[in-house]
């Protein structure tokens, strides 16, 4: 502040004066929030990198259990080609077929017996009548 312009450019400069403190101390305001808003976003992006490293463990791991439990169900049952299971392989699907299919006659000739011993022998008309 100069005190050779006079008393009223003295005043006007430290109303400019004030101006400049206000607006330094807004903008300092604003580096402040700015600069928490950018701690924020970087503790965030840690956060879910972290996430993202247990995830991809955690499908590691099941991978790997994946894996070493399919390697020890083709040895039970002679699916891995090592030991020939291609022959193995097609009996045990023939095998599920044949029972699936006997499951089915037998459930019919159940149906069949119970619908006749409830109906007294009698035709499904008498029964609905």
């Amino acid at each position: 502040m100069s005190t050779s312009r006079g008393g009223q450019s003295g005043s006007t400069e430290d109303t400019y004066e004030l101006q400049n403190d206000t607006r330094l101390d807004d903008l300092h305001a604003k580096i402040r929030t700015l600069r928490g808003v950018t701690n924020d976003i970087y503790d965030d992006a840690e956060r879910q990198n972290l996430m993202l490293d247990e995830g991809s463990n955690t499908f590691s791991t099941f991978t790997h259990s994946l894996s070493s439990t399919t390697s020890r169900f083709a040895r039970a049952f002679g699916l891995s080609s090592a030991t020939g299971g291609g022959t193995r392989q097609t009996r045990i699907i023939l095998y599920v077929v044949l029972g699936i299919i006997g499951l089915w006659i037998g459930w019919k000739a159940l149906g069949w017996f119970w619908w006749s011993t409830a109906t007294g022998g009698g035709s499904v008309e008498d029964v609905m009548s």
